[in-house]
């Protein structure tokens, strides 16, 4: 994904290596912590809609972009800063989904093969519109807070802590709405049998369009987050949706716990690949990752079914 955190340890003076290793160690930890909780908002909501709907969203990565821009836009072009361009980015992906269930995927949701190459070709789309329109030149996202805080000898932005926070918010919530509201036991029930679900008066379209908005709005919320303390490019949805797919395989697909533990073991392999090895092998590690769970444990840790979350 090639997501670099600007958590750096900052450990003064020559001659002590003692620091200097506990700090590789803390830096190692506070990076872990923040980037795969994040990576567990971008998988949850790509499992939710093959828990759901039982299809893939190859256009979840264009959800990201799509987020990521529409916090451009509105917190950069028409100036109105960097919380109202998260509420804009969370908006306007979460409403991509709607549109993109209701004009494409609900026609075709009982053939899965044609709702792949239906995301697929509209994630290719909104690449390209985003490319003709902005060009190649990174866009610069503002931060949501500023300031630095020192944590266990790393000096670490406000901002990513309030990512982790806010990551943290939306999976606990996630978490409780699923397993004690009515609506998410009819989104689990959903997700077990469409035809068992409507036998007790369940609308399964409106289960699934209620899925792809959450999706939805969830990658945008991701798509803020990282051009907040990245950049927002035309191509950025791409490593979000691989590592979105190897998270939710060795997690379980369907499984939103399985998604939050994939997500903190692939974040921490990753941030120890580019801390203690080599950084040019930090987007080796999901796809290495998901070819050994494909061959190993093809169900992943938690197993296939939303109920499981």
């Amino acid at each position: 994904m090639g997501l670099n955190l600007l958590a750096v340890a900052a450990v003064g003076g020559a001659g002590a290596p003692a620091a200097i290793l506990q700090s590789g160690v803390s830096n190692i930890v506070v990076n872990g912590l923040i980037i795969s909780a994040l990576y567990a908002v971008v998988a949850i909501g790509f499992t939710l809609i093959f828990g759901v709907g039982g299809v893939l969203n190859l256009a979840h990565g264009a959800s990201i972009t799509v987020g990521a821009f529409g916090a451009y836009y509105v917190a950069r072009v028409f100036g109105m800063g960097a919380w109202a361009g998260l509420v804009a980015g969370v908006l306007v992906a979460a409403a991509f989904g709607a549109a993109l269930y209701l004009a494409m995927i609900r026609r075709m949701e009982d053939e899965p093969i044609m709702v792949m190459i239906l995301t697929l070709v509209t994630a290719v789309a909104v690449e390209q519109f985003v490319l003709t329109v902005e060009g190649s030149q990174p866009k610069a996202i503002p931060a949501l807070v500023g300031g630095v805080t020192r944590v266990a000898g790393t000096n670490l932005q406000h901002n990513l802590v309030v990512v982790f926070a806010v990551s943290w918010a939306i999976i606990l919530a996630l978490f409780l709405f699923v397993n004690y509201t009515d609506a998410g036991k009819a989104l689990i029930a959903t997700s077990m049998s469409r035809k068992g679900a409507a036998l007790v008066g369940i609308e399964s379209d409106r289960v699934n369009l209620a899925t792809w908005v959450i999706a939805g709005a969830l990658a945008g919320l991701a798509g803020v987050f990282l051009g907040s303390f990245q950049t927002a490019h035309w191509a950025m949805g791409r490593a979000p949706l691989v590592l979105s797919f190897t998270i939710v395989v060795l997690g379980g697909v369907g499984s939103i716990k399985g998604s939050v533990v994939g997500a903190y073991l692939i974040g921490f392999l990753e941030v120890i690949t580019t801390r203690v090895f080599d950084p040019r092998l930090q987007t080796l590690v999901p796809l290495v990752v998901l070819l050994l769970v494909l061959l190993v444990k093809p169900e992943g840790l938690f197993g296939r079914e939303l109920a499981e979350a």
